[in-house]
């Protein structure tokens, strides 16, 4: 049985949980790789395909590709934007381009609640990083 004293401990604890929950990181996304491809017809470039599912509430950091970025929406929502555009709200079926000096200003899950997922096709140097953060 619950005491007054246990009930309140018990409060306490729940507080402190959303409190920690409210003061934590928004979760990251999570990449797989699909394919990636050598492009004989364009010495030195790269076709890397992947995979980006943002769980519920995950947010991006601002950061570059240095490469052509094809998404494409295939389940839950999506917010994008590069710097100068305007911000968009992608869901399945929906693409968004970054081109090589894009700045990626805005890149989120719409939902708090429901996970996110999308395909991107880079075409990009061989061997650069998928994803470079903007300082």
């Amino acid at each position: 049985m619950f005491s007054p004293k246990n009930t309140a401990i018990a409060m306490l604890v729940v507080a402190a949980a959303h409190v920690g929950v409210a003061g934590a990181a928004a979760p990251e996304a999570v990449v797989a790789p699909l394919m990636e491809k050598a492009l004989d017809d364009y010495p030195g470039k790269e076709a890397l395909m992947i995979t980006v599912t943002y769980p519920p509430g995950s947010v991006d950091p601002v950061h570059r590709h240095h490469a052509h970025a094809f998404v494409y929406v295939l389940e839950g929502s999506i917010v994008m934007q590069v710097k100068g555009g305007k911000e968009v709200t992608l869901t399945p079926g929906q693409t968004f381009y970054e081109g090589p000096n894009d700045v990626h200003t805005v890149g989120r899950n719409a939902s708090q609640t429901q996970p996110a997922k999308f395909i991107v096709l880079l075409l990009k140097d061989k061997g650069a990083p998928v994803l470079v953060p903007e300082k």
